[in-house]
């Protein structure tokens, strides 16, 4: 069975404090884009598991894909399966790749064996896994909040207008983030923000808070979102913890050039309504 898990994007992202069991409660708008992975698996003898594409600083033991599945073979007695994986979805980007990979594992082996696991269990299982796999299930735009896991879906379109999406190939790790960044107390949520104002006034009251910290660590990272905004960018910013950052620009305007910087990657990707 073959899969192609996708990528997402947060449309800001507010820390706003530390919780006792020492996560953080966050607010966070995130949707689905066009860029994705390939996950294939099929019956075999004896487990295995391959990985090409971009290179991840894991051992297939303990890949967030090898866990998902070990989930549900405890529970329902699988047989062994083997695994390749294609990674062109970046890891430590804020794309939500590995994320991706572990849910959409979750829904096809409930489809392929007949499991008749619920949306709301798969949601509970995949939440074990990390903090974002749970959106994947769905996998429709939603306002995030909690750790991430508490989803709320949202009437947001954003078909018309086309991304551009620079990784600059560099890896920042979620947990490093998270421990400089300070909690922030938000006044205007983000739902509201969506609802009452128009894409051309984000920029005004949308920011991603991991940002402070990530650029004054990598500031290459901050030049790339001006270099955006240069470009015609009607919003940009960097995605979840990083280091991935987009520019969402209008579909039909003649922008200008965006140079990539030195060593990173483009993508030019769109976004999914819903995917079912």
């Amino acid at each position: 069975m073959l899969l192609f898990p996708n990528a997402k994007i947060n449309i800001g992202l507010n820390i706003l404090n530390k919780r006792t069991d020492g996560y953080h409660n966050i607010e966070t708008i995130m949707l689905p884009i066009n860029l994705k992975d390939s996950l294939e698996f099929i019956p075999t003898k004896i487990f295995k598991f391959t990985i090409s594409g971009y290179k991840l600083d894991i051992d297939a033991e303990n890949n967030i894909c090898t866990k998902a599945y070990n989930i549900l073979k405890a529970k329902y007695k699988l047989p062994a399966l083997s695994f390749h994986l294609h990674k062109a979805i970046p890891s430590g980007a804020g794309l939500g790749g590995s994320s991706a990979d572990a849910a959409f594992l979750l829904k096809a082996l409930n489809n392929y064996f007949k499991l008749s696991i619920t949306n709301s269990e798969l949601k509970n299982i995949a939440s074990d896994l990390g903090s974002d796999c749970p959106f994947f299930i769905d996998n429709k735009p939603c306002i995030a909040t909690s750790k991430g896991e508490i989803l709320e879906s949202i009437n947001l379109d954003l078909t018309n207008y086309k991304l551009i999406v620079i990784h600059p190939q560099i890896h920042v790790n979620t947990a490093w983030a998270y421990k400089n960044s300070k909690p922030q107390n938000k006044k205007n949520n983000l739902k509201n923000i969506i609802k009452s104002e128009p894409i051309t006034n984000w920029r005004k009251f949308i920011t991603n808070d991991f940002e402070e910290t990530v650029y004054k660590f990598y500031p290459e990272i901050k030049e790339i979102k001006n270099k955006l905004y240069e470009s015609g960018a009607i919003f940009a910013s960097m995605t979840g913890s990083g280091s991935a950052s987009y520019g969402i620009f209008e579909k039909n305007k003649k922008n200008k050039k965006f140079i990539i910087p030195k060593n990173a990657v483009k993508f030019e990707s769109c976004f999914l309504k819903t995917i079912l």
